[in-house]
């Protein structure tokens, strides 16, 4: 945390956004597959559904139209026709079909576990079909199944063994489960598999060519608004610390460009405001500082002033003239090491302060005794007054009469 926030606000905004961008990519990525795999399955399940009607379709129809033919061709039995049928229409295709029966006649149309499952489920109820994705050895498969009930001219070589075909009676005995089926019983279904592998194959192009689209698309909303944020924010951010640096360095200032009307705006203008009221009152004070060095030069005594901790920063000719040091020997002394009781006027000075925070008038006229350079001490009337800095009380003590001893 302590290094997050000593980086630059260009360098946390390029690093929030690279953040929000990798949690886009992410939530994007999952909603994206999510979408691609619902439509894919539902691809999936309606071509599913259409060839499972084609072939229930070609059956009934074969069914319908043939009239013994089949008994000098067995290519043309509406089982092996719509099972052919099947096979051409998926040979190029991810689909695997067939026919698939509980009481099967030919052993290619004996159904495995999850369509043995599904076939009880058709058997006396209303579902006419079901799919969903089953896991196996050999990785997830998309199965599909839609039920075919015996039609009028299914029962011609499913009904009873009396009236079928002979060619039928005579590949399948009679008591074979195949027969004695009931007018709309579910005589079988129509059962397509296909690989989840091939349809996930189809999700990763999609969804390569998806993220390779929205991450562009991020890329430039994320260039854009870093663009403008480093304009709009930023830039003037920057502008404005580095301006104060320089009032720090140089006590210089130059007003900065205002380039919009927003709360970066606002904050310039008022920043360029203050220091306007700064440089004014900068300049109120230096003129009245010279104007009370002025009038403390023509002072017929001596006047030092000094902060409360005792260090003198100003000083006139007649106080040169008195403790026997220049202006510049002076500045930065204790002006209680010059009075032979320093303490006591220490504390006179600090009761004088603590009368006027009281708002009192205090009488501060004491006499004390000056100690000269060259050793001379001069008795003196020494009189307080105080006036209120933006730091601390600065007090002035005016020297009347001096008398050398």
């Amino acid at each position: 945390m302590a290094r997050f926030s000593s980086m630059s606000i260009n360098t946390k905004f390029n690093l929030i956004m690279s953040c929000l961008l990798i949690v886009l990519f992410i939530s994007a990525s999952f909603l994206i597959y999510q979408r691609q795999r619902n439509l894919i399955l539902k691809v999936a399940v309606d071509n599913a559904r259409n060839i499972a009607r084609q072939i229930i379709e070609t059956r009934d129809y074969i069914s319908s139209v043939e009239h013994g033919e089949a008994a000098h061709n067995y290519a043309l039995v509406p089982q092996v026709v719509a099972t052919q049928i099947a096979a051409r229409m998926t040979r190029d295709t991810k689909f695997y079909v067939r026919q698939v029966s509980l009481r099967y006649r030919n052993p290619g149309n004996r159904p495995d576990e999850y369509e043995t499952e599904q076939l009880q489920r058709f058997s006396g109820r209303v579902v006419r079909e079901n799919y969903r994705v089953v896991q196996s050895e050999g990785g997830d498969a998309f199965r599909y199944m839609q039920s075919m009930v015996a039609e009028k001219s299914c029962l011609a070589c499913h009904g009873s063994y009396d009236n079928a075909p002979l060619f039928i009676r005579q590949r399948f005995p009679r008591g074979h489960y195949s027969y004695d089926y009931k007018l709309g019983e579910v005589i079988g279904a129509v059962s397509v598999t296909v690989p989840m592998a091939e349809l996930y194959r189809d999700i990763g192009t999609n969804l390569k060519l998806d993220l390779a689209y929205r991450g562009v698309v991020f890329f430039i909303i994320i260039a854009i608004m870093a663009a403008l944020v480093r304009r709009i924010i930023i830039h003037p951010v920057r502008m404005l610390s580095e301006s104060i640096s320089n009032v720090t360095r140089t006590d210089t200032f130059t007003p900065l460009p205002r380039t919009s009307d927003d709360e970066i705006g606002k904050l310039i203008a008022a920043f360029n405001d203050m220091m306007d009221e700064l440089g004014r009152k900068r300049a109120q004070s230096r003129e009245s500082e010279q104007r009370y060095r002025e009038f403390i030069e023509v002072a017929r005594s001596a006047v030092i002033t000094f902060m409360t901790d005792g260090k003198i920063v100003i000083t006139n000719q007649k106080a040169e003239e008195l403790i026997g040091a220049t202006r510049l020997e002076l500045l930065g002394e204790n002006i209680y090491d010059f009075f032979l009781e320093g303490e006591r006027l220490k504390v006179e000075v600090n009761a004088f302060l603590e009368e006027i925070r009281k708002g009192r008038r205090p009488a501060a006229t004491t006499f004390h005794v000056v100690r000269s350079a060259d050793g001379g001490e001069h008795r003196v009337e020494v009189g307080l007054s105080a006036t209120q800095t933006d730091q601390q009380p600065m007090i002035t003590a005016i020297l009347h009469n001096g008398e050398q001893r």
